[in-house]
């Protein structure tokens, strides 16, 4: 029986899509690059800032590290909190918790920013622990943040699950040795999902609690 649910955050919690693009805008801007479309900037959601700038950007090391400082810049007051819970979220996460699952958070995101983001929403109640990567580096990477929680809460693997809307979540599953479960109504495709090999895909909240149910 799964005991316990490690769940990503954007993409999968919370509609994150506005203060993202508008703090890479913002970095971009005053690193003097041309900002594209909307459609390209997509592709920030999901991976470690540092991962996105220089993989989508080309930027070198030094660079990144600017670009990310300047994406904090607009993130910490304001991005933050631009965001909203996909509908039925809530209910997913009442019914799990009351069903006697533990949910935890595990996101790429900073832990100081994904607890914000969490009491805002009104959702923080849900969650037995929260990580995420640390200011100004530490767990940089899913794998991380899911190995951290994995062995600082003593879970067993075997009943414990990761569910994320990117191939990163599931990738940083298996490496620890966790089944993934993916959800298609956040930020990565069906096709991204299926190649990343997720155990599972659900196709809203209240999917996601009939899969996690039956397991």
């Amino acid at each position: 029986m799964i005991r316990n649910i490690l769940f990503d955050l954007d993409g999968t919690i919370i509609d994150s899509k506005e203060g993202i693009l508008h703090s890479v805008c913002y970095a971009l801007d005053k690193m003097g690059r041309d900002v594209p479309d909307e459609k390209e900037l997509l592709c920030f959601i999901g991976p470690p800032l540092s991962v996105s700038f220089a993989t989508f950007c080309g930027m070198n090391a030094e660079e990144t590290e600017r670009a990310v400082a300047f994406y904090r810049e607009n993130y910490a007051p304001r991005g933050v909190y631009e965001f909203s819970v996909y509908p039925g979220v809530e209910t997913m996460l009442k019914k799990l918790s009351s069903g006697g699952r533990r949910l935890y958070l595990a996101t790429s995101k900073p832990e100081v920013f994904a607890k914000k983001i969490l009491e805002k929403a009104g959702l923080d109640s849900y969650f037995t622990a929260v990580c995420g990567s640390l200011i100004p580096s530490g767990r940089d990477k899913k794998e991380d943040v899911i190995s951290y929680l994995v062995e600082n809460e003593g879970l067993s693997l075997d009943e414990t699950v990761m569910v994320g809307d990117r191939s990163y979540d599931a990738e940083g599953a298996h490496a620890v040795g966790l089944v993934a479960i993916g959800v298609s109504y956040g930020y990565g495709s069906v096709k991204e999902l299926n190649r990343a090999g997720f155990e599972a895909i659900a196709s809203s909240p209240k999917e996601l609690a009939s899969i996690i149910q039956r397991v």
